[in-house]
């Protein structure tokens, strides 16, 4: 049986990422692994390549060959098998980076999420007019339909703060970023107005570090943060200039969560966030 064509997904990449992992500390090479477990070498290694789907039966088999005690990890594993039904950011694959799509799926199925933005407001609180100003900025441009392709992508993502069951989300927000005046005044006010709209809602927690706060970790970036059903599945997103990043490793995992734990400890706490930026809006309003 050929390695599936269709599109290899962050989740299926990561499950047999967590697999390599399971067999390394078990000290096998991919040929012990298959002969324990009774299967070739070459499929061990596409089942960690994010290449073949596999069975949570043969997760467990996995586990097992390696070793692995740890109930609560290898039940999470197995849950990430078996999904057959297509995520909406599939129809969006051929039209943007394949790193957007990933973007949407882990957020989709994390269990909690959060962020720190400095000089942009997180995706996931963005107004369509927000959006829209900020990808006709740039570099290269991209055209009108790319434009609204992104900003339709933006948008839906935010499903997972509108579902039945909605993510948990802490954004933390710098006040530099609440200050940039993306679009102008009108867009900027229905943004502010918006993230303070969506503060209001129990699973959303928006906590700004004014400038008053002086220096902080984590200045560079916007990073979001994604919570799996257990630690080890956690993950970690980079927005930069130049492209986004995935980063899964246990040494930056646990990097990034000193980070916002440090940012969010000089943030302000839930009511004065809210407070400043009910300022901002009136002054923006006076203008």
């Amino acid at each position: 049986m050929p390695p599936s064509t269709p599109p290899l997904t962050v989740r299926r990449r990561r499950l047999g990422t967590e697999l390599r992992r399971l067999r390394e500390r078990a000290d096998l090479s991919a040929t012990e692994a298959a002969a324990r477990i009774g299967i070739t070498q070459s499929r061990v290694s596409n089942i960690e390549a994010g290449r073949y789907g596999v069975s949570a039966d043969r997760v467990r088999a996995f586990a097992r060959s390696y070793d692995c005690s740890d109930q609560v990890l290898i039940d999470a594993l197995a849950a990430m098998t078996g999904e057959r039904k297509r995520g909406w950011w599939e129809e969006y694959r051929g039209i943007l980076p394949p790193a957007l799509l990933d973007l949407a799926e882990i957020e989709h199925h994390a269990t909690s999420l959060r962020g720190a933005y400095v000089a942009h407001l997180p995706g996931l609180l963005q107004t369509p007019e927000h959006a829209r100003a900020i990808f006709r900025q740039a570099v290269p441009a991209f055209s009108p339909p790319e434009v609204e392709h992104r900003v339709s992508h933006r948008i839906k993502r935010q499903v997972v703060l509108h579902q039945e069951r909605p993510t948990p989300y802490t954004a933390i927000i710098h006040e530099a970023a609440l200050r940039m005046g993306f679009g102008g005044a009108s867009t900027t006010l229905g943004q502010l107005r918006h993230i303070l709209e969506m503060s209001e809602h129990e699973h959303v927690t928006v906590l700004v570090i004014p400038f008053a706060a002086g220096d902080f970790p984590g200045s560079g970036q916007s990073v979001l943060y994604a919570h799996g059903a257990v630690k080890q599945l956690d993950a970690v997103h980079l927005d930069t200039e130049v492209g986004s990043t995935l980063l899964d490793s246990e040494a930056k995992l646990e990097r990034y969560r000193v980070v916002l734990d440090r940012m969010e400890d000089v943030a302000l706490r839930e009511k004065l966030s809210r407070d400043l930026i009910h300022r901002i809006v009136q002054s923006l309003e006076g203008e």
